[in-house]
C-alpha cells in the first residue's frame, strides 16, 4: 500500500510514500521508547533548548510549509503561514512555562514532607487529522515533550508530506534521535499500534467514529485518551447584538480553514425579528470572499480536503434544502477541476435536516431562527456535540451568564470567534469529546499525578494511628 498526496485544487497527483512495514512500526516505537528512557530525566531547561529550536525553523520556513500545506490539502497559503506561526508561539510557550506548570505540589497532611508530582507516562500515540496538519500535531507535542514523554505520530492519510516534515523539525531542532517518530500507515492499523505496551496512552483529533474507535480500543487495553471529535458550534444572535459586526465575525467564523475547522462557527441561531437583516449582511460577507488557488497569496477559500468530501457536503446540503431549507448563496457544485464548494448560506433550518443535527465540514452556514434568549440557548444546546460556541450581544453581563452557566460547550467566545490559543484549554464535552489540549491543563493529561507521602524513619505511621482513633475509613 501507498500513500498519494493530491492536490485538491487541480487533482494532480504530487507524490506517493510507501506505507510503513510493520517491522519498521515496531522500529519507530523502541525508538521512542529507548529515547523516553534519558529524555525523561532531562531538566526543564534542557528540554526548551531543542523546543525553542523547533519555533525558529518552524519560523524560518513557515512560507515552504503553508504551500506545502496548500498543495496536500488545500489550505490558503496566507493561513497556512499563521498556522506554523502558531505552532512556533505554542513550541516558546510550552518551553517557557512547562517547569512551572508541572512543578511539584506541597500538601500539609501533618507527615515530614508529602507533595504531588507529575512525572511523564511514556510514548505517546499520536493519531492526528488533515485540517491542520501543522497545528494540531504541535499542540500536542509541545507539552508532550516538555513534560518529559516521547510520541509517535500517525498522521491523516492524505497529509504524508506534511508528517515526514514535522517529523524533520523535530530532528532538526536537536530532540534526541527517535524521541518523536513518525509512521505512515493507514487507521486499520491503530489497534495494533495501541495494543504494544510501549504506547502509554493515545490522543486522538478527528472524527466521532475515529474517536470511538480509538476509545474502545484504547479502554479495552486500560490506556488514557485525550479525544478533540467534532463540532456543529451554535453561534447566538440576540436581539441587542450588534449586527454588522456579528455577520463580519459570523462569516469570518464560518470560512475559516475553508469551513473545515472542528470550532468553526457553523449554526447561527438568531432571534427572529433580527434574522432578515442578518441574512442579508452574512450573505453579502459569504459572497465578497475570494475563492480560488490556495497557493494565490489573496485567496481566503480554497478547495476542501478532497473530492468526496466535498461531494459529501454537497449532499448534506441537496438532502437539507429537500428537507425545507432555503439556500441564499451558494449550494452549488462549481464547474472545472478541484475540490471546490462556493460559500453557502441556508436558511429555515429546522431539527430533522442535516444542516441542523450533523456537522457540516466545509464553507455553508445554516441560519435557525429563534424566538428569544431561552429558545436561542435551547437550539446551541440541541445538538450531540459541545465543542465551541459564540454569543452575540451588547449586554456583556448577560453574555457571560449565558456563556459561563447555559451554552453547554467546552468553550465559549462572546462578540468574538472561537480560537484555540496555548494559554487556554481546549476541548468538548458530549460527542466532540473529552480531555483537553494546551494550557496547563492540557500539559498535564498526559503525566502520573504521583503521590508521595515521607515519613521520618521510625515515626509512627500516622495514617494507621487515625484510623486506630476512627477519624478515617
Amino acid at each position: 500500500m501507498s500513500f498519494t498526496s493530491i492536490d485538491p485544487a487541480t487533482g494532480e497527483t504530487l507524490a506517493s510514500y510507501e506505507e510503513t512495514a510493520p517491522e519498521a512500526v515496531d522500529r519507530t516505537i523502541e525508538s521512542a521508547h529507548r529515547a523516553f528512557g534519558a529524555w525523561r530525566y532531562e531538566s526543564f531547561p534542557n528540554r526548551a533548548g531543542p523546543m525553542r529550536a523547533a519555533a525558529r525553523i518552524l519560523r524560518e520556513r513557515a512560507s515552504e510549509f503553508a504551500r506545502l500545506m496548500a498543495e496536500e490539502m488545500g489550505k490558503p497559503v496566507r493561513d497556512g503561514v499563521a498556522e506554523v506561526q502558531k505552532c512556533a508561539l505554542c513550541c516558546e510557550y510550552f518551553a517557557e512555562h512547562a517547569g512551572r506548570f508541572l512543578a511539584r505540589e506541597t500538601v500539609d497532611i501533618g507527615a515530614a514532607r508529602s507533595f504531588v508530582s507529575f512525572q511523564p507516562l511514556g510514548v505517546i500515540l499520536a493519531v492526528m487529522p488533515w485540517n491542520f496538519p501543522f497545528w494540531q500535531v504541535f499542540r500536542f507535542a509541545a507539552p508532550a515533550l516538555m513534560a518529559g514523554n516521547a510520541a509517535v505520530l500517525k498522521h491523516a492519510s492524505n497529509v504524508p508530506g506534511c508528517a515526514l516534515a514535522i517529523g524533520e523539525v523535530f530532528r532538526s531542532a536537536g530532540f534526541p534521535e527517535g524521541l518523536f517518530g513518525v509512521v505512515l500507515v493507514g487507521s486499520n492499523r491503530v489497534d495494533s499500534i495501541i495494543e504494544d505496551a510501549r504506547i502509554r496512552a493515545v490522543t486522538l483529533t478527528g472524527s466521532v467514529e475515529a474517536g470511538r474507535a480509538v476509545a474502545r480500543k484504547a479502554g479495552e487495553m486500560l490506556k488514557k485518551t485525550v479525544l478533540e471529535l467534532g463540532g456543529s458550534d451554535a453561534y447566538l444572535v440576540l436581539e441587542d447584538a450588534d449586527l454588522e459586526s456579528a455577520a463580519v465575525l459570523s462569516a469570518r467564523g464560518r470560512l475559516v480553514n475553508s469551513g473545515q475547522s472542528c470550532v468553526a462557527a457553523k449554526r447561527f441561531v438568531v432571534v427572529e425579528k433580527l434574522r432578515p437583516r442578518f441574512e442579508e449582511l452574512l450573505v453579502e460577507h459569504m459572497r465578497a470572499a475570494k475563492v480560488g488557488d490556495p497557493k494565490s497569496e489573496d485567496t481566503e477559500v480554497g478547495p476542501l480536503a478532497r473530492k468526496d468530501l466535498r461531494d459529501a457536503l454537497h449532499a448534506q446540503v441537496e438532502r437539507s434544502i429537500a428537507a425545507g431549507a432555503r439556500c441564499l448563496t451558494g449550494g452549488k457544485i462549481p464547474e472545472g477541476p478541484g475540490a471546490f464548494y462556493p460559500p453557502t448560506v441556508l436558511t429555515n433550518v429546522r431539527r430533522g435536516m442535516p444542516a441542523y443535527d450533523e456537522e457540516l465540514f466545509g464553507p455553508v452556514a445554516a441560519v435557525i431562527s429563534a424566538k428569544d434568549e431561552r429558545s436561542a440557548v435551547e437550539i446551541a444546546n440541541d445538538s450531540i456535540f459541545g465543542l465551541g460556541g459564540g454569543i452575540f450581544s451588547r449586554d456583556l453581563d448577560r453574555a457571560e451568564r449565558l456563556a459561563e452557566t447555559e451554552i453547554d460547550t467546552g468553550s465559549v467566545f462572546v462578540n468574538a470567534t472561537v480560537q484555540s490559543n496555548p494559554k487556554l484549554p481546549f476541548g468538548g464535552v458530549k460527542a466532540s469529546g473529552y480531555g483537553r489540549e494546551l494550557s496547563h491543563h492540557g500539559i498535564r493529561e498526559f503525566v502520573n499525578i504521583k503521590t508521595i507521602v515521607i515519613e521520618e524513619a521510625g515515626a509512627k505511621d500516622s495514617g494507621m494511628e487515625a484510623r486506630r482513633q476512627g477519624r478515617t475509613e
